[in-house]
């Protein structure tokens, strides 16, 4: 005989990932509604570096950005010590803090997957050791899905 309390247990982490997913759907639809792409738009080869929280927002954002943004290579890190190694291999054309960053550092807590270098580094931390590696790379960052596309277009030189 099944046990209840796991079969509830299981039955709560269900509908617990049914939430997830419902609001990172509602965050993909922002995303969308910011976005507008034209014919004339070419950043193939042009890349940008997305520092996220979230490894299933990144993969979907990472998937859904490029077409938006002219062929856009996008590279992105949920994790410091994933950013900095990319931070340092190469130049990047925009460095992107991804909304839940920008809200986790606004409401003056540790952005999600900091190290012991970074522990209780706020955006203005982050911004100041990107311009520090790459002087001349676009700093765009958002708290708000909906201006992403805007936002990163603005910084590639898209119309």
């Amino acid at each position: 005989m099944a046990d209840p309390g796991q079969a509830a247990a299981d039955a709560a982490l269900k509908q617990a990932e049914q939430a997830r997913n419902s609001a990172r759907d509602r965050m993909m639809a922002d995303i969308g509604e910011g976005a507008c792409a034209t014919d004339g738009d070419y950043a193939s080869s042009k890349t940008i570096l997305v520092r996220g929280c979230d490894p299933i927002m990144a993969e979907r954002a990472g998937e859904m950005l490029p077409p938006l943004l002219g062929g856009v290579t996008i590279e992105a890190a949920t994790q410091d010590d994933v950013f900095f190694e990319l931070l340092n291999s190469k130049k990047y054309d925009a460095v992107f803090f991804a909304p839940g960053a920008c809200r986790w550092s606004a409401a003056r807590k540790p952005i999600p997957g900091g190290n012991a270098e970074t522990a209780g580094w706020s955006l203005d931390d982050y911004r100041a050791k990107v311009s520090q590696l790459q002087p001349s790379t676009k700093i765009v960052e958002t708290c708000e899905e909906k201006d992403i596309v805007p936002l990163l277009r603005q910084a590639l030189g898209l119309r």
